[in-house]
């Protein structure tokens, strides 16, 4: 049988101090099969973090790059092909953009076969607990520590609608936690239902999708509909009370007629400028 590995070995994204995974099959009649491994980490090799790559078998972990490791020989499938999964963990001080590529020779029966798998780590975004109506307190005393050292925090979030918590975007999380962990008012970041190897818990982490709601800007005339009673905030008339008469979309504006003018007196305002007191019944 001519040896052959297949499986996936898509491009990845991993966060800091995150694991990823790939599954590859090994198709061959010898009973042995060597693996070499050659590691590059970028972008800038010599300055890089080191990542850690681990191979598994249906056992478990049967082989890592831990001591400088580059070969292991692993028995051969007792059925022409064996299953194993290369897993690679991202180190907890990666910055946005370092890469690895890892480079796997199988040798059995006198041929060869290589496969390259290729990871690349990405920010984490995560969620802090805070004391109700203080969540702008505390994003704001985290980007002050943050920008005390390295930049560890690239954006906080804190969405009106949101209480009690805000979304913190940034690399080494480890870090971030610590930082977190000192600013009064804080209660800690969401933990992940998963746990470690080790049983200790980790901190959860969505993706952007998750929270793509707080980001989309709504219309400022959402919730408001003809004949909702409404005070103007700003403007020349600010103060006075009015119905609202017709509400164009498009523009985000509103016509409202004053209530207490002698003479009906339609007035066209945009939608932020006015606040609703009373809705139509």
């Amino acid at each position: 049988m001519t040896l052959r590995i297949t499986g996936e070995n898509d491009t990845k994204d991993v966060r800091a101090a995150g694991t990823i995974e790939w599954t590859m099959k090994v198709a061959t009649d010898a009973a042995k099969i060597k693996f070499a491994f050659a590691m590059t980490t970028g972008p800038e090799e010599g300055d890089a973090p080191e990542w850690t790559v681990a191979l598994h078998d249906s056992t478990g972990e049967i082989w890592s790059n831990y001591g400088g490791k580059t070969e292991y020989i692993a028995d051969g499938p007792a059925n022409g092909e064996k299953e194993f999964k290369l897993v690679v963990e991202c180190p907890a001080g990666a910055r946005y953009g370092d890469t690895v590529s890892i480079s796997v020779t199988a040798s059995a029966g006198g041929e060869e076969a290589v496969t390259a798998y290729n990871a690349r780590a990405v920010q984490s975004i995560m969620i802090l607990k805070t004391q109700i109506d203080q969540e702008r307190t505390v994003a704001d005393s985290l980007v002050s520590k943050s920008n005390l050292g390295a930049k560890d925090v690239y954006a906080i979030l804190s969405p009106n609608t949101l209480r009690g918590y805000v979304f913190v975007e940034g690399m080494n999380t480890d870090r971030i936690v610590d930082l977190a962990r000192e600013i009064k008012k804080s209660r800690g970041f969401v933990q992940d239902k998963k746990r470690n190897a080790d049983g200790s818990t980790r901190t959860g982490e969505i993706s952007i999708a998750e929270i793509d709601s707080y980001l989309t800007p709504l219309s400022t005339v959402v919730g408001i509909v003809e004949g909702d009673l409404v005070e103007l905030i700003n403007g020349p008339f600010k103060g006075e009370k009015a119905r609202v008469q017709q509400i164009d979309e498009t523009k985000e504006e509103i016509t409202v007629e004053l209530i207490e003018a002698m003479v009906p007196i339609p007035v066209t305002v945009k939608g932020d400028s006015v606040r609703v007191i009373e809705k139509e019944k």
